[in-house]
């Protein structure tokens, strides 16, 4: 299994590779600091580097369904890189931390919004989290008021992990109600905001909250009879 560097350091921008297998799907490393599409967050985009100069694109990345290896999609009409070469991985880093930064904004609107995750979507320029919430629609101000008060508190944010026992014991601490946390083993990585928020992740996120500047809840928008969806944008 290709070892997740991302998971060690989410701040780290790039690192040499071997490929271990390249198919239709993609090209797996043996390690990488691409985080994969999951739990809502687009996978990460950047460029492989090679020993004798050459540069290839990486559209995007993925986890194969069938195989759960992680798999790098080269831009079309680029080369590839053969079995066995080493590469260095470079991230697009100023995506990545918009992704990051938007992530962890998101856990700080789970902790002020009581009600079920049931869908969400984490990209570049916004990102939205949906509610099931059959009462009246939050406040878009008073949102964004709030959001803005826990991003300026400054509160630290740092992993940790619990056993699958522990979370079968503890179901509340997953928020949403179609995407189960990933687990490695017998483990389950969690993420916790300093007396604000915690709960199971697989996501890249910031190490302090004012890292994520000022946003703003650019729409509230009705998705069905009770979904309510929160859209959220950078104030910039």
């Amino acid at each position: 299994m290709t070892r997740l560097l991302f998971r060690e350091d989410a701040y780290r921008r790039n690192c040499d590779a071997k490929v271990v297998s390249i198919s239709d799907r993609g090209i797996e490393l043996d390690q990488t600091v691409f985080y994969a599409t999951a739990g809502g967050q687009t996978g990460d985009i950047g460029i492989f580097k090679t020993a004798d100069g050459r540069e290839m694109p990486v559209a995007t990345t993925i986890k194969d369904r069938d195989s759960g290896k992680i798999l790098h999609i080269i831009a079309e009409d680029h080369d590839l890189p053969a079995i066995g070469d080493t590469i260095t991985a470079e991230l697009d880093w100023e995506t990545r931390h918009r992704l990051m930064r938007f992530h962890t904004c998101l856990h700080l609107l789970c902790a002020i919004v009581e009600g079920d995750v049931t869908g969400g979507n984490i990209a570049a320029h916004k990102a939205r989290l949906d509610f099931n919430l059959p009462d009246e629609a939050p406040d878009k101000d008073e949102l964004t008021a709030r959001l803005n008060e826990l991003i300026a508190s400054n509160a630290e944010v740092y992993d940790g992990e619990i056993s699958v026992a522990e979370l079968k014991a503890n179901p509340e601490l997953v928020r949403t109600m179609s995407v189960q946390p990933p687990m490695d083993g017998n483990s389950i990585r969690t993420v916790t905001i300093e007396g604000i928020d915690y709960q199971p992740c697989g996501g890249t996120h910031v190490k302090r909250t004012a890292e994520i500047g000022r946003v703003l809840v650019a729409k509230i928008e009705k998705k069905g009879r009770q979904n309510r969806r929160i859209n959220i944008v950078f104030d910039e």
